[in-house]
């Protein structure tokens, strides 16, 4: 089976590596910059799982010379439009292509490209980032790549996919309701990025200040209360998790989101949080909390593309 990895990033990087470790045909779709860096050091993965240092097959957009049986997209949504153009040649008849973008709007974006006949959802647990050299620094030990198909039930291809993973240093699960558990990280996920987002702190500093914990279990209550309108409400043993997880004291838990605001890189705002807003609006549900934070991320965007400007002006 070929595999074409969307992105060399963190996520990519990590479960890409990994079946090319088990001695899987798989090939990085990556940028120059990227390739060139992945050529220079290798793809090395540190992690208390085990390190390893490959060498990685890349190519980049054009060189693509024939479809992939399956196709991982890692890649963030504001990358999503160019990553669907890149990878067109690779997406054939039989082609499925798993995403571990955050939220849910991106599966109707692939399936309007695509076809929703070869979109199955993903969802990746994994807390990593790059290293200076483009290592991929595995955080925990958790490594869990969760795929189903986006109507339910589990098929033969996802059975197909699960076999590829076998024997592969990561945890794949096979899942009968995929859009289920993409909820349920897109709930998690909303309340971590707003709230660490809007106060410019981690978890454990937002419950040690007044109001804290109350605002996070507010915010969390919001998103549940979407996601129950659209059928997925979060079941009660994952809300009792993921409750405990953005609540707890001390906690230095932040989302990629915070980081990326603090770095004064682009962000997933209007993805993350602005697909949760626009959700809540057709159910006609009050999201105030989620639309602060939509509000703060969208003006850092502003502000950052007013700079620009001025400096592109001189």
């Amino acid at each position: 089976m070929r595999i074409l990895i969307v992105g060399a990033g963190a996520l990519g990087g990590y479960f890409g590596g990994r079946l090319l470790e088990a001695g899987r045909d798989v090939r990085f779709l990556v940028r120059a910059s990227r390739a060139e860096q992945l050529a220079r050091h290798g793809l090395s993965i540190e992690s208390t799982r085990g390190n390893v240092t490959l060498k990685a097959p890349t190519v980049m957009a054009g060189g693509i010379d024939g479809p992939a049986d399956l196709v991982l997209m890692a890649v963030k949504a504001y990358h999503l439009d160019g990553a669907m153009a890149d990878v067109a040649p690779a997406v054939g008849p039989g082609t499925a292509i798993i995403p571990v973008l955050n939220g849910l709007k991106h599966i109707e974006i692939l399936a309007g490209r695509f076809g929703a006949e070869k979109v199955l959802g993903g969802v990746a647990n994994i807390p990593a980032t790059l290293g200076p050299n483009g290592e991929v620094i595995h955080l925990a030990p958790q490594h869990d790549l969760t795929f189903g198909e986006i109507g339910g039930g589990i098929s033969d291809r996802v059975r197909a996919i699960a076999a590829l993973a076998e024997g592969a240093n990561f945890s794949a699960h096979m899942s009968e309701d995929i859009l289920q558990n993409l909820w349920e990280k897109w709930s998690m996920l909303t309340t971590n990025a707003g709230m660490t987002s809007l106060m410019r702190a981690a978890i454990g500093d937002i419950v040690a200040s007044p109001d804290g914990e109350e605002t996070i279990r507010a915010m969390l209550a919001e998103c549940c209360a979407v996601a129950a309108a659209e059928g997925h409400a979060p079941r009660p043993a994952f809300l009792e998790g993921i409750t405990k997880t953005l609540t707890m004291k001390g906690s230095t838990l932040t989302a990629s989101m915070m980081r990326d605001i603090d770095r004064g890189a682009p962000t997933e705002g209007e993805h993350v949080l602005g697909d949760m807003v626009a959700r809540a609006e057709r159910h006609g549900i009050a999201t105030p909390l989620v639309r602060l934070a939509r509000c703060h991320v969208a003006a850092y965007a502003v502000r950052k593309a007013r700079e620009a400007q001025a400096v592109s002006n001189g």
